[in-house]
C-alpha cells in the first residue's frame, strides 16, 4: 500500500485551492473550485424562489422569498425577472429582483429599498469574531441600474445598542450589470444574541429622502444607529425618473475578507430554507372531522407543516373554499406551533365529515417571517 502525503495546499479559504499530492507513483496536483460549502449566509440570494408571486404592487415580502421591497411616497412595483444573457447569467444567474419606480417621487419622506433580514443566532454562531476589527464579513452581488448614479446600502444590528454600517456600492453605469463587494470588520460595540430573532439587516437603498439622511454620515465604519442620519444626502435622479429600474441578484454574504465564487444550492435545498420563514397549503380535499366521543360539534384536524418554522406562524388563508362536500364558511386555526395547526371548520354531527375543497384557487398561508 502507498503513501500518500499532502505536499501542499494553495488557497484554502478563497474559491479556488490547488493541493498538490506525493505517493509513490509520481506528483498529482488536483484543482478545486468552490471548495467551501454552507458558507453563504443569505438564503435565496440567487433569487430563484418566488413562493407568494413573480410581480407586486405592495411593499413587504410579496415576490421573491427572504427579500422584502419597501417604499413610502408615490408607487412602485416588486418583481421578479429573467436572465438569459449578461455577466450574471454567465455566472449561473438566470432570475433578479427589480424595483420599478411606478410613480416618481424625491419627497424628504420617500424611500425605495431593499431589506434582507438575518437570524441573530445565524451571526452569532457563524464563526465571524464580530467583536474584533481584524475579522471580517465580505458582502457581495451583482447588480444594475436602468438610470447612472450613486447607491448606498446600510448594515443595521438589532441586539444590544443598535449599531450601523454604512456603505457606497459606487456610481453605476446605466443598463449594466456590476459586480459589487465589500467587506465590513468586526466592532466591540457589536451584540448578536443566540437566539431567532431579528439581528442583522441589510438597507439596499435605491432612493432615500433627506429626512432619513445627512451630509454628516460617515461611510465604511460602524457607529450607533441614528434613523435621521443613515446614509449621506443621496442623489435622486433614479427617484425622479418614472419607471426608472433597480435589479439585484447572487446576494452573498460570508465569513471572511475574500468574496468567494457564489455558492450555488439546488432550487429544493433554498426552497426548504425558505421554508422555515413562509410555506402555503393549497387544501384540496382535506379531510376535517368529529369524533364521537366529542359529540356534535367543529369538524377539525391538525395539518404538520413542512418545515418547522422559525417562530409561531402567522395564520391566514386567501381565496374561496367551496361547500361542495357540505363545508360551509372559510377554516378557523387553533392550536398554532411551529410544527403544527389543527384546522377548524363546520359543525357536524359525531363521526361525521367534511372536507376542504380549494378547486384550486384558495391557500392557507403560514407566516413566520423576521
Amino acid at each position: 500500500m502507498s503513501e500518500i502525503k499532502v505536499n501542499s495546499i494553495k488557497g484554502v479559504g478563497a474559491s479556488a485551492a490547488a493541493i498538490t499530492v506525493n505517493n509513490s507513483d509520481g506528483t498529482c496536483t488536483a484543482n478545486i473550485t468552490n471548495n467551501l460549502s454552507n458558507r453563504n449566509l443569505i438564503i435565496n440570494g440567487a433569487m430563484n424562489v418566488a413562493q407568494r408571486g413573480t410581480s407586486s404592487t405592495s411593499g413587504g415580502y410579496q415576490t421573491v422569498d427572504r427579500f422584502g421591497a419597501y417604499y413610502t411616497g408615490g408607487a412602485m412595483t416588486q418583481s421578479q425577472g429573467s436572465l438569459t444573457s449578461g455577466s450574471p447569467f454567465e455566472k449561473g444567474f438566470t432570475k433578479y429582483l427589480r424595483l420599478t419606480n411606478t410613480t416618481a417621487n424625491t419627497g424628504t419622506d420617500g424611500s425605495r429599498s431593499i431589506i434582507h433580514k438575518l437570524e441573530a443566532q445565524d451571526i452569532a454562531n457563524s464563526g465571524w469574531n464580530y467583536k474584533s476589527s481584524s475579522s471580517y464579513l465580505t458582502f457581495s452581488f451583482w447588480v444594475r441600474s436602468s438610470v447612472s448614479q450613486q447607491f448606498y446600502i446600510v448594515v443595521k444590528t438589532l441586539d444590544g445598542t443598535q449599531q450601523m454600517y454604512p456603505f457606497s456600492i459606487g456610481t453605476l453605469s446605466a443598463d449594466t450589470w456590476t459586480k459589487v463587494t465589500h467587506s465590513i470588520a468586526g466592532n466591540s460595540n457589536l451584540t448578536f444574541d443566540s437566539n431567532n430573532e431579528n439581528g442583522l439587516q441589510f438597507y439596499i437603498y435605491a432612493f432615500l429622502g433627506t429626512d432619513n439622511t445627512s451630509s454628516g454620515v460617515s461611510l465604511n465604519g460602524w457607529s450607533a444607529w441614528a434613523s435621521s442620519g443613515r446614509i449621506p444626502d443621496m442623489t435622486n435622479t433614479w427617484a425622479a425618473t418614472t419607471d426608472a429600474t433597480f435589479d439585484m441578484t447572487g446576494v452573498q454574504l460570508e465569513v471572511g475578507s475574500v468574496a468567494t465564487d457564489f455558492e450555488h444550492r439546488s432550487f429544493g435545498q433554498e426552497l426548504y430554507r425558505c421554508k422555515r420563514y413562509y410555506e402555503t397549503f393549497t387544501p384540496n380535499f382535506f379531510v376535517l372531522s368529529r369524533y364521537n366521543t366529542g359529540g356534535s360539534g367543529t369538524a377539525f384536524n391538525q395539518y404538520f407543516l413542512e418545515v418547522e418554522k422559525r417562530a409561531t406562524p402567522t395564520v391566514s388563508h386567501s381565496g374561496t373554499f367551496t361547500s361542495s362536500s357540505g363545508f360551509l364558511g372559510n377554516p378557523s386555526f387553533q392550536n398554532i406551533k411551529t410544527k403544527s395547526v389543527a384546522i377548524y371548520g363546520s359543525s357536524v354531527s359525531a363521526n361525521q365529515s367534511v372536507y376542504l375543497d380549494d378547486s384550486g384557487s384558495a391557500l392557507i398561508k403560514f407566516d413566520s417571517e423576521l
